[in-house]
């Protein structure tokens, strides 16, 4: 049976070259990678759209793995943002002196040889081999056969960049996109310190129950927005929009909006129309359908059980009535992938203990979920959004691609 073990052990030996770099080595490196990825934007175009031109227009992931030119010059400014952050590993956490006298120190070190395995998302590649390279870490992408011609040029760029620093190219490496070495990749506990799933649910449950080498999530986010009573509703509806509509194909957009029963009638008037003119498909309960159908809204469905809790990456969004903060609060916590929550009010003291009592990796008051984001965040960018609580939780960037060390220095010590 073919193998990817001369991959993994390419990805060990490659170790002592990224080690090897200094600060000011990474930044250069960064640097030039993002000159690469500007001056070859037609070449990475022309790739992209062997992997465009296999998925019907109706798709969402589409969108996810268009490259236009704006796009790639994006791609690059965040490399520029990564090569701007001050490097990770190597930073002093606590020293002292024993009473025997030996001297204890605790630093940052990388974490080692990183894979990641995502779907139909190229500027992935990018983001994630930048914040390896700047963090000291190898990375092995596995990204999907949607955007395998899109994922090569990308890789084969950086590599060319490493060869040209003097480095070993393997520092960053694209495994095969087929799926019969899934299995191998995630169980080559000898070779890779921790797998970082990005992509659907389903991916993501796989990648869990497989996987020998240790795992930090990157959650599919099922996002909700309570509007509460005393929200002001033209604003809340401009959240609301832009939260499902300016990128609805993302984890951080808005899937179900929850909606005080007191000002459903009021705000629902606002907000339909809004969403009528992107033609948002909305999955009504029973007290929301009635409503939206007296408003003449084209495109609504009866919500079933399956509609809560659901990712819809797509214009689409179900919507539920509550009596209030406590129903809204139990609705989320019951629902939630525990990516983004948000609560449109004007009461503080609602709008705190909302903060307070949701369980998710990022909570909003009166604004968008769709500013969950590690560059937006001022992190540079991110490798994914975690709504695991070990390690990192939220958008999982560059500081937290590091481990600690102890060292430990004596004058003959013995116990």
């Amino acid at each position: 049976m073919e193998s990817i073990v001369q991959h993994l052990i390419n990805a060990k030996n490659a170790k002592l070259s990224i080690a090897s770099l200094s600060d000011e080595g990474k930044k250069k490196l960064i640097t030039a990678m993002a000159e690469a990825i500007k001056s070859n934007s037609t070449e990475i175009i022309r790739e992209n759209l062997k992997d465009l031109i296999k998925l019907p227009d109706t798709d969402p992931k589409k969108d996810r793995l268009l490259l236009d030119e704006l796009r790639i010059l994006s791609l690059a400014d965040s490399l520029i943002d990564v090569a701007d952050l001050p490097d990770p590993t190597h930073q002093i956490l606590s020293s002292r002196i024993l009473d025997n006298g030996l001297f204890v120190q605790k630093k940052t070190v990388p974490i080692g040889i990183v894979g990641v395995i995502y779907e139909s998302r190229p500027n992935v590649t990018i983001d994630v081999a930048a914040l390896c390279i700047r963090s000291g870490n190898v990375c092995l992408l596995r990204g999907g056969q949607d955007a395998f011609h899109t994922n090569t040029i990308i890789v084969s760029l950086i590599q060319r960049v490493l060869t040209e620093q003097g480095l070993d190219k393997n520092v960053v490496q694209q495994l095969p996109a087929d799926r019969k070495y899934i299995l191998e990749i995630l169980q080559a506990e000898k070779y890779i310190d921790v797998i970082i799933p990005r992509g659907s649910n389903q991916l993501i449950n796989f990648v869990r129950k497989n996987a020998l080498v240790p795992v930090i999530e990157t959650g599919a986010g099922v996002c909700h927005t309570y509007v509460e009573r005393t929200a002001k509703l033209e604003a809340a509806a401009a959240i609301v929009v832009n939260a499902k509509v300016s990128r609805p194909s993302v984890c951080n957009a808005l899937d179900t909006l929850l909606i005080d029963r007191t000002i459903a009638q009021g705000f629902l008037a606002v907000l339909a129309p809004l969403l009528e003119k992107h033609d948002v498909e909305i999955f009504a309960d029973q007290e929301a359908f009635s409503l939206l159908r007296a408003l003449n809204y084209p495109n609504l469905q009866a919500a079933t059980a399956d509609d809560f809790g659901r990712e819809f990456l797509d214009y689409k969004c179900s919507v539920k009535l509550v009596g209030g903060p406590e129903e809204a609060l139990a609705h989320i916590s019951n629902f939630s992938s525990k990516h983004s929550e948000a609560i449109l009010t004007e009461n503080e003291t609602i709008a705190e203990q909302f903060l307070n009592a949701v369980d998710a990796a990022v909570v909003y008051l009166n604004a968008s979920t769709r500013f969950t984001d590690g560059q937006v965040f001022g992190l540079g960018a991110e490798i994914g959004i975690s709504t695991q609580k070990l390690h990192a939780r939220g958008p999982f960037a560059l500081e937290k691609l590091v481990t600690e060390k102890w060292v430990v220095k004596g004058k003959g010590q013995i116990r």
